[in-house]
């Protein structure tokens, strides 16, 4: 049975990206060791892991990670406030609210709440 999954995203840059997920998304460093080219975030139960990929060229990246939340106007507020919105919140034809947001490496960060 599977139980969880965490995607690996590429990152340039250790110090910008943890900034970027810790101060600007509200996650939290996950784990006890600090290891070389390598980071773990977490916010509730959405866990991100980034490996070291110094040559990699934002222009040309298309890592993306869908997000489902329980509170998607709380997210996008929170998102806004730091100005990191990508594009506004929207109702989609497949029943979701969703918006996005890019990270310092171009990593699709969408957000999305299924429409009741």
């Amino acid at each position: 049975m599977l139980t969880e999954i965490s995607p690996k995203l590429p990152m340039r840059d250790k110090a910008i990206t943890r900034d970027f997920y810790i101060n600007k998304l509200g996650f939290l460093e996950f784990g006890r060791a600090d290891y070389e080219g390598y980071l773990m975030v977490q916010k509730d139960s959405v866990q991100i892991h980034f490996f070291e990929f110094k040559e990699l060229d934002p222009k040309e990246n298309y890592g993306q990670v869908y997000i489902r939340t329980d509170d998607i106007d709380s997210s996008y507020h929170a998102a806004k406030l730091q100005n990191v919105i990508s594009n506004e919140l929207e109702h989609k034809p497949w029943g979701q609210r969703e918006f996005s947001v890019l990270d310092p490496d171009s990593n699709l960060l969408t957000f999305g709440q299924g429409v009741v």
